[in-house]
């Protein structure tokens, strides 16, 4: 089977949808002889903010000597982004026969995101890692990534997002994503409203999990020579994120809460490990500037929340004027994401990420004027981005924003790399 193949055959796996539930995935693991039980795990969950908590952690991990996994989604241009090793992807050819091996232990019904997760857990067994970060699918209760029992874990700020599968309300959803802490074991909490938080503070007291909680126990604080910890146990200053973004600073500060509680478990970390892990991070999609002219910045930004830090963020962007490209998924609030982004935008163009769930340009278009913007509607994500750089000026900037696979198709194109996104 060459790795095409290989991902077109998981690809079709997407027809049995998202499916909640451990079951399943236990199964497949007791066939491959539970290879979640052979590392320890950071288990992190949360509606924003998880990939880049999760790459300040791992970064910060490999710096300091630990050979470290790392499981993320969705992934934005190539398939084999979802497995790290030390910042690694795995390779085409290490993956193919690990998809086989998963394929044969796992019941015909098994989702996408299941095989992935149990391709994970073995690779990570087989490659012999330190420790491993695995990142919530969805919510985190009946994630598959639940089905292993974490040493740690952290829950990064809870908002309104997948209100299908995981409730209406803060509360409910707050619910599903505290589902990851297990009894005993430290847990990290970043920010929270106030509905969050006591559903998190709760959980916590059930489970007997001590719990650190961003801007209590431990913050961060953006000072004149750069981002300030001021931790558990130790106060670092000057630090420099790799991950660019005034939203960083609660990830970079929750990541450094993790690697001081993770010290006291079998993972000593010197102070330069610290440092050099936040400055090392690299998260592609998230306040990602591409010089021009005329500059291009992506962010994966894809709810309300997602998109209240981006404009914060947009505030230390000196610009003239700022075209908005941007295209949404059909479940995504597409009042909460755009509301508040048109405003700001001198042109806005449509576009349709190349996935059967994204919502059509033109119907995306129709919307946006209705509220008052300046719209073309783009036939492609390349044609949006062309439009946009013909028509801004040297002095502009250009946003891509609205959906993390629009993302992932746009710097597939600035990269010049071939790009197949997948929701899941």
């Amino acid at each position: 089977m060459t790795f095409n193949e290989m991902r077109d055959l998981l690809f079709a796996r997407g027809r049995f949808g998202i499916r909640p539930g451990l079951d399943t995935i236990r199964r497949i693991l007791h066939r491959l002889d539970h290879p979640e039980r052979q590392f320890p795990v950071i288990h992190i969950a949360g509606t924003n903010g998880k990939g880049s908590t999760a790459a300040f952690l791992a970064s910060i991990l490999q710096q300091g000597g630990y050979r470290t996994g790392l499981f993320t989604s969705p992934h934005l241009i190539s398939f084999t982004e979802r497995f790290r090793i030390n910042g690694v992807s795995i390779s085409e050819e290490l993956l193919v026969p690990l998809a086989e091996e998963v394929l044969a232990a796992a019941p015909v019904e098994a989702t996408f995101f299941e095989l992935v997760t149990a391709m994970a857990l073995l690779y990570f067994a087989r490659e012999r890692v330190e420790v491993a970060l695995l990142e919530v699918g969805m919510g985190g209760r009946l994630d598959a990534t639940n089905a292993v029992t974490g040493i740690l874990s952290i829950i990064t700020p809870v908002s309104l997002d997948h209100c299908r599968y995981l409730g209406d309300t803060v509360r409910e959803i707050a619910a599903e994503k505290a589902g990851i802490i297990k009894d005993s074991a430290p847990v990290v909490c970043s920010s929270q409203d106030d509905e969050a938080l006591a559903v998190i503070l709760d959980r916590s007291a059930a489970a007997a999990a001590p719990l650190f909680c961003c801007g209590r126990e431990f913050r961060g604080e953006w000072r004149p020579d750069g981002l300030a910890y001021v931790g558990l146990n130790r106060t670092l200053s000057g630090l420099t994120p790799g991950i660019p973004g005034d939203y960083q600073r609660d990830n970079a500060a929750c990541a450094l809460a993790a690697a001081e509680l993770l010290a006291e478990m079998g993972f000593p970390l010197v102070t330069t490990s610290l440092a050099s892990g936040i400055r090392s991070a690299c998260w592609p999609g998230r306040m990602e500037l591409f010089p021009g002219p005329p500059r291009l910045l992506l962010d994966g930004a894809h709810n309300p929340a997602g998109v209240s830090a981006l404009l914060t963020s947009l505030e230390r962007i000196k610009r003239e004027r700022l075209f908005l490209v941007t295209g949404v998924m059909g479940d995504k609030d597409r009042d909460g994401v755009l509301g508040p982004l048109l405003p700001h935008a001198h042109q806005v163009i449509t576009v349709s990420a190349d996935l059967p769930q994204a919502l059509p340009a033109d119907e995306l278009a129709v919307f946006c004027r209705s509220l008052g913007a300046r719209v073309t509607a783009a036939k492609s994500v390349a044609q949006g981005i062309d439009l946009a750089r013909e028509q801004a000026g040297n002095d502009d900037l250009i946003l891509v924003t609205g959906s993390l696979y629009l993302v992932g198709e746009a710097r597939g194109l600035l990269l010049h790399q071939p790009c197949r996104p997948f929701q899941g």
